[in-house]
């Protein structure tokens, strides 16, 4: 989600905001723990995602100036249901929890965020929608012609779990175009 009225929010007040390096394969928000903070990529990738039966499920793929946190935990102080990885090398603006309820008091940063959680929930809605009417070729598709990037950037397993299906299918799939 491009989310370019954050990102002037942090240039306008830098100091709410702390910035931190992580190496490639760092886990920021483990699954069952209370997430506390809320990211949002200066450059590199993260990834959500889940296990079930052993298997690694993504939900999505974060890049630069999108923004993540498990937000039922970061907002209701809830156990987080997935992990927050990072894929590649990633610098992050982190705002904490307690900064982010001061904030929330603010009409102007409320302005900011509320489009921001709109907009992604919005997105969360299709993309549920996407896995009960589409087919794994379709939902392929759509990601092609959505985030087109994704397909170069990571490794085909971890797209094959973000579109639910198999690495094999997926090859069916790409080798049927």
């Amino acid at each position: 989600m491009q989310i370019p009225d954050f990102k002037s929010f942090f240039h306008t007040a830098p100091h709410l905001f702390r910035e931190a390096k992580y190496p490639a394969k760092t886990i920021l928000l483990d699954e069952g723990q209370i997430s506390t903070k809320m990211f949002l990529v200066k450059c590199g990738a993260l990834r959500e995602y889940f296990y079930k039966d052993g298997k690694e499920l993504t939900l999505e793929f974060i890049t630069e100036n999108q923004a993540v946190a498990s937000f039922d935990s970061f907002l209701n102080g809830t156990r987080s249901d997935f992990l927050i990885e990072t894929l590649e090398p990633s610098i992050l603006y982190e705002l904490s929890d307690d900064t982010f309820r001061h904030l929330m008091e603010n009409s102007e940063f409320q302005q900011t965020f509320n489009p921001l959680f709109y907009k992604r929930f919005s997105e969360i809605s299709k993309r549920l929608m996407s896995f009960i009417k589409d087919s794994p070729q379709e939902r392929y598709e759509q990601l092609l012609k959505d985030r087109p990037e994704l397909l170069l950037r990571f490794p085909q397993h971890y797209i094959a779990s973000y579109l639910g299906i198999t690495s094999v299918s997926l090859s069916r799939i790409r080798n049927r175009r």
